[in-house]
């Protein structure tokens, strides 16, 4: 298959996602679709965000610990990570980690991917960067490096794991298995169970960030699918559902609206909800079990002293 016949592949599967989401009475989309350019630099901007605890303590954990981390991980390492970002945390990893000889990025946003890619090639050039411009929640091929590594370890930072429903959540980490191999790893954070109040602020910045971020999914699907959202005529709301233990992120419809898509017309009321992002939240119970069901033993978990966060390394156990 060619990168074009790839590219309108994911397109169509794109389009199907998109028209079965707005068809449910729970309007919802695929948070996937907050990363084209301009939603990764916002999203770059939310970490940046007094609320915003995970980012800032998520990078304390990995540099405070990072010597443990390395020795977890060993040496001949293919380190494979999903949904690559700003990769200001993965530079902890390539800076501290002797052991990884290969980079694989993995992300849906190409353009900012590559460009990203291309600065660490230059900054770490004993490490072979290969990016690959895919959905890793749907199968992807990993590239070949020069050097056939000892083991894959899979590195997912951020807890992004929270934002799948728990089904959905196993499906991936079953695919992270598959990606590790025998002897391999995940190396994963995961967000903890907290206060309510602690984590309705940091989903709802002050600068509007966020909101900002959200509304940019709007934009981003009238670019790629040609949707003819109007974001001004949402507002962003984020809240705790503390029977699910998940933020849930919406774009609330400010009046009464029709979207079209592929010929299909889908209304708005007034005031109704379409939920864009549900971030779970985890006990170490919660994800330990979770984990397990797809093929990981939970080996090591490093906290900070607060205990909102977590990183967490996996080994394969089948």
């Amino acid at each position: 298959m060619t990168d074009s016949d790839a590219r309108a592949a994911r397109k169509a599967a794109d389009l199907e996602e998109v028209l079965a989401g707005l068809a449910l009475p729970q309007k919802r989309l695929s948070p996937k679709y907050f990363y084209d350019e301009r939603g990764s630099k916002l999203f770059e901007a939310i970490t940046e965000q007094p609320e915003y605890y995970p980012t800032r303590t998520e990078i304390g954990i990995l540099e405070e610990n990072i010597e443990a981390i390395g020795d977890a991980l060993g040496t001949g390492v293919s380190l494979i990570e999903f949904g690559a970002g700003a990769s200001v945390k993965v530079r902890i990893l390539l800076d501290h980690v002797p052991g990884i000889g290969v980079f694989v990025p993995v992300d849906i946003s190409g353009d900012h991917l590559q460009a990203a890619a291309d600065t660490l090639a230059l900054a770490y050039p004993k490490i072979e960067v290969l990016p690959v411009t895919a959905d890793f929640t749907r199968p992807f091929q990993l590239p070949s490096p020069r050097v056939m590594p000892d083991r894959n370890i899979v590195f997912f930072p951020g807890s992004t794991i929270g934002n799948f429903p728990p089904e959905a959540a196993q499906e991936l980490l079953t695919t992270m298995r598959r990606t590790a191999g025998d002897g391999g790893g995940l190396l994963i954070g995961v967000d903890l169970k907290k206060d309510a109040e602690v984590l309705e602020r940091a989903y709802n910045d002050e600068a509007g960030v966020t909101a900002a971020f959200n509304c940019n999914m709007l934009h981003h699907l009238n670019g790629r699918l040609g949707t003819n959202f109007r974001p001004e005529a949402f507002a962003h709301r984020a809240i705790y559902n503390e029977d699910e233990g998940r933020i849930e992120m919406h774009l609330v419809s400010r009046c009464r609206q029709s979207v079209n898509l592929a010929g299909q017309q889908f209304e708005f009321a007034p005031d109704e909800y379409l939920l864009t992002e549900c971030s779970y939240k985890f006990s170490l119970e919660d994800f330990a079990a979770l984990a397990d069901a797809a093929g990981f033993a939970v080996d090591t978990v490093w906290q900070d002293a607060d205990g909102l966060f977590s990183v967490q390394y996996c080994r394969t156990t089948n």
